[in-house]
């Protein structure tokens, strides 16, 4: 990791999980619901304290508290509400269930999950995902793709990125690979490219973009790839270039996306404003406001989310 995470989202201090379960469940008991109650206290804890409010509440009440804020929660409000209750690797098993469940398949949720995390990432989430839905990651993901794009998932999801080797003799040869692989040659050997993108580390990967650079005669790899490539494939590997060049900004520019012109994209909002709470979120934002001259939290206020979803955004993503 290239730079310092800050999280928008830290443990609560002078926290009291029994205190906190006991407000819940005042704010959910009899007719009405308090939802603010709800969102200050549970967007401005980490993750690990509401596990410890989540045990609380069963204890002192004998309760789920998930069904509780379900019965009493709806619309995207009840989605941020339950992300936010879910272990982080469970939640995102979930995002990657949901995009492979009934018709058609979410790529796009697929992409962002799967080519933006390192080795340890992945293997958490591979080993929860067969104990949640009693069925391989790969399996799932190859049952759901295909062609190239199955291929560099399979690839990914088996951990087979050298995530700390760096060798500048390599990184040539690996440049050149890419290029009579693609531009060097008719049509492209698609195989090539997953191999590179997949095996080499993020360090290593820097260095061949370089390289390529010297070898294609001045054109950058997202030229290449945009010219040799196309659809998921090119998706998954274009997602893997930004992710080597700063993953802030892959973040920062899904975020801008999912707002967008008409309509919120509100799966991806939730999903990256959950996920990086509490690992790099001050970050994104930073790097948001750098390159769309507008705060995260304006766009939030501007975007077409409204009510108690908007407000728990607004509370996840803070105002410092």
């Amino acid at each position: 990791m290239d730079y310092i995470p800050e999280p928008t989202v830290r443990p609560f201090p002078d926290f009291n999980a029994v205190e906190d379960a006991t407000l819940l469940r005042k704010a959910m008991k009899g007719f009405g619901t308090d939802e603010q109650a709800i969102i200050d206290i549970l967007c401005n804890r980490s993750n690990s304290q509401r596990q410890q409010i989540k045990d609380a509440f069963t204890r002192e009440y004998g309760r789920d508290i998930i069904a509780d804020l379900k019965s009493e929660l709806g619309g995207k409000f009840e989605d941020v509400i339950i992300g936010l209750m879910d272990n982080p690797v469970e939640y995102m098993c979930n995002q990657l269930h949901k995009a492979m469940k009934g018709l058609g398949t979410d790529e796009e949720t697929i992409v962002e999950i799967i080519c933006s995390r390192n080795n340890r990432e992945i293997k958490e989430i591979v080993d929860n995902y067969e104990r949640l839905y009693n069925r391989p990651l790969a399996e799932h993901l190859c049952s759901e793709t295909e062609s190239s794009f199955r291929r560099l998932l399979t690839l990914l999801v088996t951990g087979v990125r050298e995530e700390f080797n760096i060798d500048p003799d390599k990184a040539r040869e690996d440049a050149q690979s890419l290029f009579d692989a693609g531009e060097g040659q008719w049509g492209t050997n698609e195989e090539i490219f997953n191999k590179v993108f997949s095996h080499s580390s993020y360090g290593q990967l820097r260095l061949i973009f370089q390289e390529y650079k010297s070898v294609s005669g001045g054109k950058c790899i997202e030229e290449s790839l945009k010219s040799e490539l196309s659809g998921e494939l090119l998706d998954g590997l274009m997602a893997i270039v930004e992710c080597v060049q700063d993953k802030v900004l892959f973040y920062a520019n899904r975020l801008h996306k999912a707002m967008d012109g008409f309509g919120t994209n509100d799966t991806t909002l939730i999903r990256i404003i959950i996920s990086r709470s509490e690992i790099d979120l001050a970050n994104i934002k930073r790097a948001y406001e750098k390159i769309y001259n507008k705060t995260l939290i304006s766009a939030v206020k501007q975007s077409e989310t409204s009510g108690d979803y908007k407000k728990a955004l607004l509370a996840l993503i803070g105002d410092a």
